[in-house]
């Protein structure tokens, strides 16, 4: 059986992260030991905490970078309470994103990139692969109840180029219906980064869980990391680094059945 190293230097992959309650952390790490060995996606594609690391990459941003942003935060960094649907407004943390994000446009990222997100008023996932980043991230992330959802005005381009304003569409968490990330997925070989932790709120046997299967898909599963929350953001530190360090295990790992699990 090959080692998930030699998998992912057979040829080009894309990266799939899925959703998981502030696992940005984990995602960060595990990300940047693929880069440290070589192992350079081709696109991305994600939901929520996944939409977040798999933007900020496409975009430009070391992971390097990313991390020591993360590690820097604060709840005040993104807490800004306001009546709605939902405890925070957002706005704190859409500065915090478009401070970071070297491009503004998902069309101008360095790889494809495709972000999931759950339309409120067609109950249903939707890919955003143009449009403004910071606000596609931020949709992605909009956990119900926690953040309100993200106005995000459509526009159609006309055979002469010209945008128009179709309407102004309400988003929220993209995990919602695409847990996996993985909707917006380009056909061929595909390393999905599943987070195997269910959130406060879902159940340890929601179907949600379940890894999904689909042709050139391998999966890596890092089992036991800490869990972080707003209120512990210093145990998702100890998430970057210990999925730092279990990827790179991970990679001299035999893939199984399509998966490599690794327990931290």
């Amino acid at each position: 059986m090959p080692t998930l190293g030699s998998w992912l230097a057979e040829g080009p992959f894309g990266l799939a992260m899925s959703s998981g309650f502030f696992s940005f952390f984990a995602h960060t790490g595990m990300l940047s030991a693929l880069l440290s060995r070589g192992h350079v996606p081709t696109s991305v594609s994600g939901s929520s905490a996944g939409a977040m690391v798999g933007g900020a990459w496409a975009a430009g941003i070391a992971m390097e970078d990313l991390a020591a942003t993360l590690n820097g935060l604060s709840r005040d960094d993104f807490w800004d309470p306001a009546l709605g649907a939902g405890v925070l407004r957002g706005k704190k943390f859409d500065a915090v994103l478009r401070r970071i994000l070297p491009v503004t446009r998902i069309e101008a990222c360095r790889v494809p990139l495709a972000i999931s997100v759950f339309d409120i008023l067609r109950r249903q996932t939707k890919v955003l692969e143009r449009g403004d980043l910071s606000d596609a991230i931020r949709a992605s992330c909009a956990v119900p109840g926690m953040f309100h959802p993200v106005v995000i005005n459509e526009r159609t381009v006309s055979a002469s180029g010209a945008e128009g304003l179709i309407s102004r569409r309400p988003y929220w968490d993209g995990g919602i219906k695409d847990r996996p990330g993985i909707a917006g997925a380009r056909p061929g070989r595909l390393l999905f980064h599943h987070i195997a932790a269910h959130a406060p709120w879902s159940k340890p046997t929601s179907s949600a869980l379940e890894i999904p299967r689909r042709p050139e898909m391998t999966t890596l599963v890092l089992e036991a990391l800490p869990r972080s929350n707003p209120w512990r953001l210093d145990q998702g530190r100890l998430a970057l680094e210990r999925a730092r360090a279990a990827t790179l295990r991970a990679l001299d790992e035999p893939i199984a059945g399509d998966i490599v699990r690794v327990i931290v």
